[in-house]
């Protein structure tokens, strides 16, 4: 609570100036220069907290490679671009399962944080905690030693805490996959710990260090889906979008229960319009755009929840959910009705400790469906993270991955500069 007041002090100018500027203040009145922002998400699978299919599924070395392929002709991807993900031997099953990129992900985090730029604060994208989230100890683990073992120890120090560095979070399905009383056990427990920050499943907040110039809205999609109506995803056997699917039943615990909740679109719109900071930023964990051909549904139904508020108001969408790397383009014809000047850019960052592969003929036949929609660059099958630098009226989202021994030596691999869409025409 101490921590929280602070923020709020310093967000409306009762603190110094040195900490943030009054809220009241204008978009013409706020320096924005250099604000280095860290985004990573889906970083929460360790390997001694298993899935219930590392118990069901007890794979050898041969048998691992043989499900990986059967994966990989189920979900129809072309036969030629096969790759298995790496993989370990459970410390828990003894049998082989995914490797987890998270401690090496965290480990060039915190170098890059270190060595490399200035990190302001971080964003955290949702699947904190796999499979289930927190459990009450329902799984036979105690989440006290689940949060620090997931959350506090590879990720509550990644950049300079006592200089005031705090990662803002945001929650995933997974993370509400066991109960409602779980998801909200790890909120408050965010809400507390060092290093991290959270208000509630959804909320805004401008961060100190950007001293009142960016103002981050947190969204839980997961909440905003359980409460829509969700086709399964199907896909033809070219990759293309197939028939509607029957209705998926959400198989977590986040159904709005409040008029709050079930207004959070509205919520969002608002607190948006109402905004005085220069930069706008929704964070969440669905993507509206995604390259593995297996979240699509969920995305079409977002775009028609947030979209107008979206491409009215906002800078930027970063999310996760996809264990990618990726950064899209949607030039806002569908809401706008003519192509917007400035696009909304969405950049997506699950890479955080699994990995998933592209779907290349999803792919094709998306960027053809849908014109108003851009991949700019996708790449699956690695671990990473993101960066974005703010400077005056423009930012640049750096791609950032590591290799696939989880070592922390990192490569960029794309680098995307834009320009700030709110106040401007065609995001009013």
């Amino acid at each position: 609570m101490i921590r929280k007041l602070l923020i709020l002090l310093v967000s409306i100018g009762l603190l110094p100036a040195c900490a943030g500027n009054p809220s009241s203040a204008t978009n013409d009145a706020i320096e924005t220069s250099d604000i280095g922002i860290l985004i990573y998400g889906d970083t929460g699978y360790h390997p001694n907290y298993p899935d219930q299919d590392d118990y069901d599924d007890l794979y050898s070395p041969e048998e691992w490679l043989q499900a990986e392929w059967d994966d990989w002709v189920e979900d129809k991807r072309p036969a030629d671009e096969y790759e298995a993900r790496p993989s370990m031997v459970s410390p828990v099953t003894g049998k082989v399962v995914p490797l987890t990129g998270m401690f090496g992900v965290s480990k060039a985090m915190k170098s890059y944080c270190a060595d490399a730029v200035r990190c302001d604060f971080g964003v955290l994208t949702g699947d904190n905690i796999y499979p289930s989230g927190a459990t009450l100890g329902a799984d036979g683990f105690d989440d006290a030693q689940r949060f620090k073992d997931i959350l506090q120890d590879p990720f509550g120090n990644i950049g300079n805490v006592e200089a005031g560095f705090l990662t803002y979070v945001t929650m995933g399905n997974h993370d509400w996959e066991t109960s409602r009383a779980g998801g909200f056990a790890q909120i408050e427990y965010l809400e507390n710990a060092p290093g991290f920050y959270m208000d509630g499943p959804y909320y805004t907040i401008k961060p100190p260090a950007a001293k009142g110039a960016v103002e981050l809205f947190i969204v839980d999609t997961s909440m905003i889906l359980a409460d829509s109506e969700v086709r399964e995803d199907t896909l033809n056997d070219d990759g293309s979008e197939g028939s509607l699917g029957d209705i998926e039943e959400p198989d977590y615990f986040v159904q709005p229960l409040t008029a709050a909740e079930k207004q959070q679109p509205q919520w969002l719109e608002n607190a948006l319009r109402n905004s005085t900071a220069k930069w706008k930023l929704v964070v969440a964990h669905h993507p509206i755009w995604s390259s593995s051909g297996s979240k699509f549904e969920q995305a079409r139904v977002l775009r028609e929840k947030i979209m107008p508020a979206l491409c009215k108001y906002a800078d930027a969408y970063i999310v996760g959910h996809e264990h990618t790397l990726e950064v899209h383009t949607d030039n806002c014809a569908t809401v706008l009705g003519k192509p917007a000047d400035k696009p909304l850019v969405q950049i997506l960052s699950g890479a955080g400790a699994k990995q998933r592969p592209l779907h290349s003929s999803f792919m094709w036949h998306q960027e053809r469906k849908y014109p108003q929609h851009k991949t700019l660059f996708a790449e699956g099958m690695l671990w990473g993270f993101a960066f974005m630098q703010i400077d005056g009226d423009s930012a640049t989202v750096d791609l950032l991955s590591i290799p696939d021994d989880a070592s922390p030596e990192i490569t960029k691999i794309f680098s995307y500069t834009f320009a700030r869409r709110s106040g401007s025409s065609d995001a009013n």
